[in-house]
């Protein structure tokens, strides 16, 4: 369940677990628009479809649609008592692009795929920013030094800038990756000042 009290970054790994098949269904409030690259859903449902406003205007619902449009048996359910203007657009602009679609997939003889993207390199991207993670040669990997606190609250700073910048384009995957390498940072840094 996706809600706006997780955390932004924590989000990623919740997909990705959908991705595994470790979960069947995520059910986001208000969060499935755009920037999600998740082709394994076939199935969208938006509840109060005609609840007219900010999320549920022409343009959202199109980007919401949208979700469901990577994958070949891609279906969207619309739950509403009313259709509203919004709806009726999204849906007209919808069948429009689809009809574009599929004289282009005629002509040019296109059978349609479900995309194909793998989920390793969604994780292989988040390990490989986990500084002083072992390499796969085996060999233990130096963690970085640092001149002074300054300089390493620096590189924090920098990080974590960085990291809110990924979150605000929606690259999820490249800020939880960001995350990830500043907790190993802290770590390094707690362990050092430990010994």
């Amino acid at each position: 369940y996706l809600h706006s009290e997780i955390d932004t970054l924590d989000r990623v790994d919740i997909l990705r677990d959908l991705r595994l098949g470790v979960y069947d269904a995520v059910v986001g409030v208000n969060l499935l628009r755009e920037g999600l690259d998740l082709p394994e859903v076939s199935l969208v449902a938006i509840l109060d479809a005609d609840s007219e406003g900010f999320l549920r205007s022409e343009t959202s619902l199109i980007q919401t649609i949208g979700r469901a449009s990577r994958n070949v048996s891609g279906q969207v359910i619309m739950y509403a008592d009313n259709i509203t203007g919004s709806m009726r657009r999204a849906i007209e602009e919808t069948n429009r692009r689809r009809a574009i679609q599929l004289a282009y997939n005629r002509e040019h003889g296109i059978v349609p795929e479900t995309v194909k993207k793998e989920v390793r390199a969604i994780i292989s991207a988040t390990q490989k920013a986990h500084i002083g993670a072992q390499p796969p040669t085996g060999e233990v990997r130096p963690r970085p030094r640092f001149r002074s606190r300054h300089e390493f609250e620096a590189l924090i700073a920098s990080l974590e800038e960085e990291m809110f910048e990924a979150a605000r384009n929606l690259e999820f995957e490249k800020a939880a990756a960001i995350r990830d390498q500043i907790r190993a940072l802290r770590r390094g840094e707690k362990a050092s000042t430990a010994t």
